[in-house]
């Protein structure tokens, strides 16, 4: 029953990384701590482990399968791209010696603070003041001509949290971006190569290290990694990445940005029901 549950999770994960640049992680940590309930306390760090490799390949084959002009807007962000990498492998790192219980509850406080931001400011639901300024800076205008909406020295705190708690990166650049002035759309497309700069170098550290992983309780174990609930989640995941990369579903800005807002809520409730 747990396998059909990961796979029907990773179709979930597959949609959530095209439309909204999720890469998984937002989803795949609650499910993979209830699956991985024989874990114990170790539950919640072998979720946040399997899910960087889960995020790392969605993202990586969803941005590969992006269209080159939207890939063309990260041009000059190599050294954002180089400091989410630091702060990803910096983060899964502190990770492996963080109690459980503050990974859990550091996931659920970041949530909600996210939810509260995305609900009652201006920016992502509903335009702000001035916001024919922002499209502007949706190609360039933040921080000068050129620039892009995420300033280099927000990489390694959003690479850090992100690889901390499992969740690849998307709930921190998705919101820039999409107050930048650009469509849900082009935000989610954006915040995959994103994702992928964070989850990789994270995904090796969890390879590496048994961050105080059962092998006995977890015979699928790689390092920290479920490596069978990985398996299984990238199974329903993929074919629905790269399906909606070449076929992109046609919809509304704001009922894109609406969808992203309720998926929050329902991660955040599901992670509050299941506490360790």
């Amino acid at each position: 029953m747990s396998a059909v549950v990961l796979v029907v999770v990773g179709i979930l994960t597959g949609l959530t990384t095209v439309l909204f640049g999720f890469g998984g992680g937002f989803v795949t940590v609650p499910v993979i701590v209830w699956v991985d309930a024989a874990a114990g306390l170790a539950a919640a760090t072998v979720a946040v482990a399997t899910s960087s490799l889960v995020m790392a390949v969605n993202a990586v084959v969803a941005t590969a399968a992006t269209p080159r002009p939207v890939l063309r807007r990260l041009r000059g962000t190599a050294p954002l791209m180089v400091l989410l990498g630091l702060g990803g492998l910096g983060g899964a790192v502190v990770a492996g010696s963080a109690p459980a219980r503050l990974i859990h509850w550091g996931f659920v406080a970041y949530l909600a603070m996210t939810v509260a931001d995305v609900l009652a400011r201006p920016g992502f639901l509903r335009p702000a003041a001035g916001a024919g300024a922002g499209a502007g800076a949706a190609s360039g205008v933040a921080g000068g001509p050129g620039a892009f909406a995420i300033p280099a020295a927000l990489g390694v705190p959003i690479g850090a949290a992100a690889s901390f708690l499992g969740v690849g990166g998307s709930v921190m650049t998705v919101p820039l971006l999409r107050r930048s002035g650009l469509p849900m759309g082009t935000a989610a497309a954006l915040a995959n190569p994103l994702t992928a700069c964070i989850s990789a170098p994270a995904c090796a550290v969890f390879l590496a290290v048994a961050h105080g992983t059962d092998g006995a309780a977890l015979v699928s174990a790689v390092g920290s990694v479920d490596f069978g609930a990985a398996a299984l989640l990238l199974l329903g995941a993929l074919p629905v990445v790269v399906l909606l990369r070449r076929r992109p579903p046609r919809i509304g800005d704001r009922l894109h940005a609406s969808g992203y807002a309720a998926l929050l809520c329902l991660v955040l409730v599901a992670m509050v029901v299941r506490t360790p």
